[in-house]
């Protein structure tokens, strides 16, 4: 994808996949800043700065240069990072530790998750109170819009982006360049913005307000929300076309926020900053732009709901996360995915948190937690990976984002007793299940005792020359032969089942993106022969068309199904987390008729 040929095309289809929740912090990132500090001209300018190096080097350099050079097949993200990571690391202690900051950085996603489809879609509905006659919207009714487009927004997603995604890019174009235009006309009318290209304003600013300016931090993050997706969503689109697009969005968002920051020179009491900035300059094009807004905010959730499906299915693929029901939404591109639970439960939060907190402004006071979290890790991650890699330069300039990054963050923690606990909370939920079900998982497969190779393989042989062989062929599913899972010993030596034909099937993910693979190994036995797949963890891989390529005609599957007996309150969430989630052989979509569950007991 690295290699993908830079177009108009590709361009305006990065601006409406990977820019949508970046794109609309401008409806509400200066409106937040200046609840907080003194409405002077010398504050504007100071904080102005501020967001225009944010950009800067949080993005430009932390993201579009640092955390693009690394990657797998064309694939970004905490996954990849982990990935890259793992070979480099000889500890196991290190790698327990890497594993551990990659769960809590696909934690923190979730949770930003979340947050970013309330606070963009109720601060753009919040623009109907400059509509003449509207002015007196009561909160109830602002809410109420808000939850119907929500509805309206997670109802759709089973029918897939892919139809309406084409017009996602022409909108996001259309909104850039209204920014920019809207930007620059304001910023002719007052020009000193100019000074704020000079970083010296953001550091005069940060010396002379003292700790009031370090809480000023934790909103002025605001304006690099979203900043994580042109990496995470590198794979989708490539690497040279973001990079292009980002040039664009770049240019935008500055004169944005410095056209808004003349207005508010010229307008010190404004709060509603950019939507009374449009208002002033075209009254009669006013409500055309508050739609744009809604599509645009709308376009933002879309993308964000679509990556967060993405990041499920990496982590189901990669064994930290429990199996969901997964459905294609296309035919041709399997990227495009749909989770019935995690989309429900995703709507439930959301509606939650914009009940809970009415308006964009208290929820700002929620926002930036988890995403300076997430820019941490990363930024941990590059430094590690760089160091280990010999990259001395980058990984000096690694360690500088990283520091950046992490002051941020502490300036966020200014936000946890002002709801920011929210974004913790529910970023708490997706870790837990994690933490249980990879170290349920462990523990299971510990007590479980599995047979030896030798031990099996001379059992088997001894039982098929005694015994009656079932004509056909049978699957049976397992990590490796050297040791042999418990349902497999039970069904053949315990019940008698021994097929002409016994495959085991060796499916195993790779921590590459993409790419599947499979073959017949040596046949350890008569009568066993070992069948590996492998396969990428973006890859949604097709079992059935594998055997039907590899000639394989089952007559029958088996499938190891765990029936967990404890007394743990912590297993006992374990065993509940397996009994919901879609076995195995459902989650590859194998053919019911030939699918059987073999139980086997496990105390813990």
């Amino acid at each position: 994808m690295d290699s993908q040929q830079v177009t108009f095309s590709s361009i305006v289809k990065s601006l409406g996949l990977v820019f949508g929740d970046i794109g609309t912090s401008p409806i509400y990132t200066l409106a937040v800043i200046f609840l907080l500090t003194e409405r002077t001209e010398d504050h504007f300018i100071g904080i102005l700065s501020l967001i225009i190096w944010t950009l800067l080097l949080l993005v430009t350099v932390g993201y579009a240069w640092l955390a693009m050079s690394l990657s797998k097949g064309g694939e970004g993200g905490t996954i990849v990072l982990l990935s890259i990571l793992r070979p480099l690391l000889k500890s196991t202690k290190k790698l327990g530790v890497a594993s551990v900051l990659a769960f809590v950085g696909v934690s923190l996603l979730i949770g930003d998750g979340v947050i970013t489809p309330a606070i963009s879609i109720l601060s753009a509905v919040e623009g109907l109170t400059l509509v003449p006659g509207l002015e007196q919207t009561p909160k109830a009714a602002i809410v109420g819009l808000a939850l119907a487009i929500t509805v309206v927004l997670f109802a759709v997603q089973k029918r897939g982006s892919g139809a309406v995604s084409v017009v996602f890019g022409p909108i996001m174009a259309i909104w850039f360049a209204v920014l920019a235009f809207s930007g620059c006309v304001s910023i002719v009318q007052t020009p000193q913005v100019l000074k704020a290209l000079n970083p010296w304003y953001a550091i005069d600013f940060m010396i002379h307000n003292g700790l009031v300016s370090f809480f000023v931090l934790s909103e002025v993050i605001l304006c690099a929300t979203g900043g994580e997706a042109l990496y995470a969503d590198m794979g989708h689109m490539g690497r040279k076309p973001i990079l292009a697009a980002w040039g664009i969005v770049l240019l935008a968002l500055v004169a944005s926020y410095m056209g808004q920051t003349s207005f508010l020179i010229r307008n010190p009491g404004a709060e509603n900053v950019l939507f009374e900035l449009i208002n002033s300059q075209a009254h009669y094009l006013y409500v055309p732009f508050l739609v744009l807004s809604l599509m645009a905010t709308v376009i933002a959730s879309q993308a964000l709901i679509s990556g967060l499906f993405s990041i499920m299915y990496q982590s189901m693929a990669t064994h930290i996360m429990p199996l969901f029901k997964v459905d294609y939404t296309s035919k041709e591109l399997h990227s495009q995915i749909y989770i019935n639970s995690v989309n429900w439960a995703l709507f439930v939060a959301v509606v939650l948190v914009i009940c809970g907190f009415g308006e964009s402004h208290k929820l700002a006071a929620a926002y930036g937690l988890a995403v300076t979290g997430t820019m941490t890790i990363t930024g941990v991650f590059m430094v590690w990976i760089f160091h280990l890699q010999g990259r001395n330069f980058k990984a000096a300039i690694a360690a500088c984002i990283c520091f950046l990054d992490f002051i941020y963050l502490l300036a966020n923690f200014y936000k946890f007793p002002h709801g920011g606990y929210w974004s913790i909370l529910i970023s708490l939920i997706p870790l837990s299940v994690i933490l249980i079900y990879t170290q349920g998982q462990k523990a299971a497969y510990q007590r479980m005792r599995p047979m030896g190779k030798e031990q099996f393989l001379r059992k088997f042989t001894e039982e098929k020359t005694h015994g009656h062989a079932i004509r056909g062929t049978a699957i049976f599913f397992l990590r490796s032969l050297d040791k042999v899972s418990p349902y497999i010993v039970k069904t053949m030596f315990s019940n008698g089942i021994i097929y002409e034909q016994n495959i085991m099937l060796c499916m195993s993910r790779t921590y590459e993106p993409t790419g599947v693979t499979w073959r017949f190994a040596e046949d350890p036995a008569e009568g066993i022969r070992v069948f590996e797949v492998s396969a990428g963890y973006m890859e949604v891989v097709d079992i059935d068309h594998i055997m039907s390529e590899a000639g394989i005609k089952p007559r029958v599957i088996f499938y190891g199904v765990e029936d967990i007996l404890t007394s743990s309150p912590l297993w006992r969430i374990y065993a509940i987390i397996k009994k919901l989630a879609p076995s195995f052989v459902q989650f590859y979509k194998m053919p019911v008729h030939a699918v059987h569950g073999v139980i086997s007991r496990i105390d813990m």
